[in-house]
């Protein structure tokens, strides 16, 4: 890919990730390097290999439990502030999931924040977007087109549980999927559980054993091979996606499926995913808050990732009269846990 040398800058899009020289200093690369600050533990960020992670305490337990126990990882907290050779870095709530930050990095009074993935709506879980003054801002655009108009997650909580409810009713499963670090926990902190009970799949409740750890509680017991399955019966099954269509899922039926993702906004996922619900429901920013968001940085230079870089960039440059850049980095294709 070569490096991205923009004029006096002082982060780099190079073939390992977003560097700061000055620091020596990595964030979110997806090659091997000494030091790497980590916004936040989805596999596309939170890569292995790397000598040293810094991130928040609560990504902390996350990149344990995918990345190995023996990782040495440093932690700083929302605010505190750490130098490296001049350059002051911090990390600021990103709001996109538990413990996800935006990096501030501050040299001789040039600033810049690297917002890995965001989102402005509160979520209840999440500690809430924080805007941060910069000159240079990095954004995503997963959902980065005009069509991306989310519904409040409110009502979005409440028609998740009318409709588990009715199914319950019926005495058939409710199966709902979401990625397993994030979404999940999103989902089971809304869920009314005077409705039934309420199951996990492994992979999710391995994420909650981690965020255990640091004082989180959710709702939900792991089906293993020994769980009665006539206990499940109008219960509400959390998996995520790679579940469909798998042996462990059809062990379950009766059920009905439903997926909670942002892609759901658009006429025919539903049908293309092969579920019988989509709720409209993202971890990350629609267009309005992409922009909204971006307007309150006050940067004058925004660099464009993780999606509809192009059209946005032009957006923002034709319509915001910005500096925008589009920069596709490497292993920042949308995954699963963009959803």
């Amino acid at each position: 890919m070569g490096v991205f040398l923009f004029k006096k800058t002082m982060l780099k899009f190079t073939e390992r990730g977003i560097y700061c020289p000055i620091a020596d200093v990595y964030i979110d690369p997806w090659e091997p390097v000494e030091k790497a600050i980590v916004t936040h533990g989805h596999s596309d960020h939170a890569r292995w290999g790397m000598e040293r992670y810094l991130c928040h305490p609560h990504t902390a337990p996350i990149l344990r439990l995918r990345l190995g126990a023996d990782v040495t990882i440093q932690v700083l907290d929302y605010g505190e502030r750490l130098t490296i050779n001049g350059v002051h870095i911090s990390l600021h709530p990103a709001g996109h999931i538990i413990g996800s930050a935006q990096v501030r990095v501050e040299y001789k009074g040039e600033v810049w924040v690297v917002s890995g993935d965001y989102k402005l709506t509160d979520d209840g879980l999440s500690v809430p977007y924080e805007p941060v003054r910069c000159h240079h801002f990095v954004t995503e655009s997963t959902f980065g087109l005009p069509v991306y108009q989310f519904p409040d997650p409110r009502v979005v909580f409440q028609d998740i549980n009318t409709w588990w409810k009715h199914n319950a009713s019926e005495g058939v499963n409710s199966v709902l999927l979401g990625y397993a670090l994030g979404k999940s926990q999103t989902i089971l902190k809304h869920l009314d559980t005077t409705i039934g009970s309420v199951f996990l799949h492994g992979a999710v409740a391995n994420v909650n054993g981690a965020l255990n750890e640091i004082g989180y509680e959710f709702p939900g017991e792991r089906i293993t091979t020994d769980t009665d399955r006539k206990a499940i019966v109008g219960a509400i099954i959390v998996a995520p996606p790679s579940a469909l269509g798998s042996p462990w899922l059809k062990k379950l039926t009766p059920y009905r499926i439903a997926l909670c993702s942002g892609w759901m906004q658009l006429r025919g996922a539903r049908r293309r995913r092969g579920v019988d619900r989509g709720f409209v429901l993202s971890d990350h920013c629609d267009w309005r808050q992409l922009n909204d968001a971006i307007a309150a940085t006050g940067a004058h230079t925004i660099y464009v990732t993780h999606g509809y870089e192009g059209p946005f960039a032009r957006w923002l440059r034709e319509e915001k009269g910005l500096q925008a850049k589009e920069v596709h980095l490497q292993g920042s294709e949308t995954g699963e846990e963009d959803l």
